[in-house]
């Protein structure tokens, strides 16, 4: 756009000078000529700047430009350690961020990189920079999956053959035990380093984020850095240096339409709608339908229906929508209220190293107020970082040797932050109220605090019976913490809050969770709670297919939940399923019996069945819900099915179930 306006200003103005002169038509003949070679001479406007992050459109070129060598970076300015990250929530960007700041200390002076920016077959050559290391935070994401920043680096570590012989490096993995593949991405890429002549300069570091993962990274780093010490014969300085990263600038007086009110990268971007929509150029969709659909009891669960129409957004069923949320406007003035800030003052975080890709922490300028809504994490539990460095705003002793003994390394500490922290799940907002001299500047927390991340939500439609929509299934979290604060889910319970036609940005992510192409094959689906979300689009997908005159392979649901009169999600739609011979519907109902029943125990009394359909008739199983406890008591009942069914024992069992979900006959799609 921005080009275009400075083409139809040169036009404009050159029609008028000639006009003004009255030149005759050969003058003017040849004064037009002159200037359309000047135009296709004069170089091309630069694009409008991105505040979010750098894009680079082909970063494993061979021959990398100025921009994606991260390797002419660490020349430049001098430095010798970079920190790569594989990120979706932004965990293993912000652990990466302190391991490059805390290189300093060690002589190692630290940047930090997104492998999605640079070009990584440069790795070979950081043996050529003295003293360096390369360090890699890897965020395992869904099945063993590189998050969607490192996926072009997993390829080309997995299908290339580099020699990276003399690279140093270490690698720490994010993950989660819950899930079957616990920090694949880090094991592999550890693995694949060595293999192809790279030196591990310390142990692969693993964190368990079902458990204290912040304890699981402090842990590691203080033994990385000794290790890396006595590796290069280096010191540490002793020297602690400011987390401090952005300058603050106040913008006195600023033109409205030059300031960010929540958009994720382009200015202007959530008026001004342009495809292609993705995770920097979200679509605002408006709601075109707002249901509740528990029947009865204290819970909500909202059925909304997204409008995608002229969006040229296209999804399978199986795939997920992604919502960027807004921050409850309570808690964003009470922050304003507890700091004694302006919340509408316009300010600007520009990085003090010019070197750095992110030359501001979020789109800026923008507001205090559009900071804390729509950019910062403001409800999750702080990190121990953030706890000591607003630990030098805090003015009672007392509470700043409460924040610096929850910020240290000690048994006590440690002891001290999960209990006051983590248990009583207290938020920066909690904090700021009960520890009242504690007064951080603004801006500087604005940069500790994570940013604000979208939330994902399996669709719960099908394009064949809905192109034009997208239905979200949605459980509204709200509880009371043991200090007897009540919290509410960031995503969800802004959703409730919306109304008919109001616009909320969102984008598609696709998935691999996907319904056989033959229809004939037949499908196990075990999807308790809003589990059922997918299986909702793939039974619209099979009732299509049976409306084309297709036949469909046998279509088994185990459903669970605690009520059949007050949470029997879609009840009536799955009933006419049932009548239309689409689906064998197997309902627990957990509540409503001295014992409680689930999923499981329905799947336990259907053995035999269960192993004709998977094993037999090589059926696929699905299954939709909770991680932590659900979809690993299925995966262990569906191991012991196959040993019993196949007379295997429990090795040859596993193995088989594993072949099954190589073959994508066994998918999951869960969380914890």
């Amino acid at each position: 756009m921005e080009a275009a306006a400075h083409v139809e200003a040169d036009a404009g103005e050159s029609a008028a000078i000639f006009g003004a002169i009255d030149l005759v038509l050969l003058v003017v003949t040849v004064g037009i000529a002159g200037w359309l070679l000047m135009k296709k001479l004069r170089p091309t406007p630069p694009p409008s700047i991105n505040y979010d992050v750098q894009v680079v459109s082909s970063m494993y070129q061979s021959t990398p430009s100025s921009e994606t060598s991260f390797v002419q970076k660490l020349r430049t300015s001098g430095r010798s350690l970079v920190v790569f990250y594989g990120s979706q929530t932004g965990t293993a960007e912000e652990f990466a961020s302190r391991l490059a700041k805390e290189g300093g200390r060690f002589s190692l002076k630290g940047m930090l990189a997104d492998p999605e920016e640079c070009s990584m077959e440069e790795l070979a050559q950081l043996k050529d920079i003295p003293n360096s290391l390369a360090l890699f935070c890897l965020a395992t994401y869904g099945e063993g999956d590189p998050t969607d920043n490192a996926q072009e680096f997993f390829e080309w570590l997995q299908n290339g053959d580099a020699d990276l012989s003399g690279l140093n490096y270490a690698v720490f993995g994010l993950g989660n035990k819950t899930y079957e593949h616990y920090n694949e991405m880090g094991k592999f890429v550890d693995k694949r380093l060595e293999d192809l002549g790279a030196t591990r300069v310390f142990e692969l570091g693993m964190g368990d984020d079902d458990a204290n993962i912040e304890d699981d990274f402090i842990t590691w780093k203080d033994r990385l850095w000794p290790a890396v010490c006595e590796f290069f014969g280096i010191e540490a300085s002793g020297e602690e240096e400011s987390m401090r990263q952005y300058k603050l600038t106040e913008h006195a007086d600023i033109a409205p339409e030059k300031v960010y009110k929540g958009e994720v990268a382009r200015l202007n971007s959530l008026v001004t709608q342009r495809p292609p929509f993705d995770s920097k150029n979200p679509f605002m969709a408006p709601i075109l339908e707002k249901r509740q659909l528990y029947t009865g009891g204290d819970r909500s669960c909202l059925h909304i229906e997204l409008g995608i129409t002229d969006s040229k957004i296209r999804y399978d069923a199986g795939d997920h929508v992604a919502v960027y949320p807004e921050n409850d406007k309570a808690l964003v003035e009470r922050i304003g209220q507890l700091l004694e800030v302006d919340l509408d003052t316009v300010i600007t975080l520009t990085n003090v190293d010019s070197d750095s890709s992110k030359k501001t922490p979020f789109p800026c300028p923008c507001s205090y107020r559009t900071a804390l809504s729509f950019y910062v994490d403001i409800t999750s539990n702080p990190r121990t970082h953030v706890l000591k460095e607003i630990s030098e705003f805090t003015s009672d002793p007392e509470e700043k040797a409460k924040l610096k003994q929850m910020a240290s390394t000690t048994a006590e500490g440690k002891q001290e932050y999960q209990e006051w922290v983590i248990k009583e799940n207290r938020s920066i907002v909690h904090i700021l109220e009960d520890l009242k001299s504690c007064k951080p500047h603004l801006d500087y927390l604005l940069e500790l605090l994570p940013r604000l991340q979208c939330r994902y939500y399996s669709i719960s439609s099908s394009p064949k019976a809905h192109a034009e929509r997208i239905h979200v299934t949605a459980a509204i979290v709200q509880y009371k913490t043991p200090t007897g604060r009540t919290v509410n889910g960031v995503a969800t319970s802004w959703l409730g809050r919306l109304s008919l036609n109001d616009k909320i940005p969102i984008f598609v992510r696709r998935s691999a969770f996907r319904l056989p192409t033959r229809p004939q094959t037949p499908v196990v689906m075990v999807g308790p709670g809003t589990g059922i979300a997918p299986f909702r689009g793939f039974l619209q997908e099979r009732a299509f297919c049976l409306e084309q005159g297709k036949q469909i392979g046998e279509t088994i649901l185990y459903f669970g939940c605690r009520k059949r009169d007050e949470d029997f999600l879609y009840q009536e739609e799955l009933m006419e399923f049932v009548n239309k011979g689409v689906l064998k519907l197997h309902t627990a109902f957990s509540r409503e019996k001295e014992h409680k029943v689930y999923v499981t125990h329905l799947m336990e009394q259907h053995k035999e069945d269960l192993w004709r359909i998977l094993g037999k008739e090589n059926g696929h199983l699905y299954v939709c819900g909770d991680a932590r406890n659900m979809a690993r008591d299925v995966h262990n009942l569906v191991v012991d099915l196959v040993a019993e069914g196949g007379g295997m024992n429990k090795d040859a069992a596993n193995a088989y179930v594993k072949k099954m979900e190589a073959q994508k006959r066994y998918s999951a799609d869960v969380w914890s």
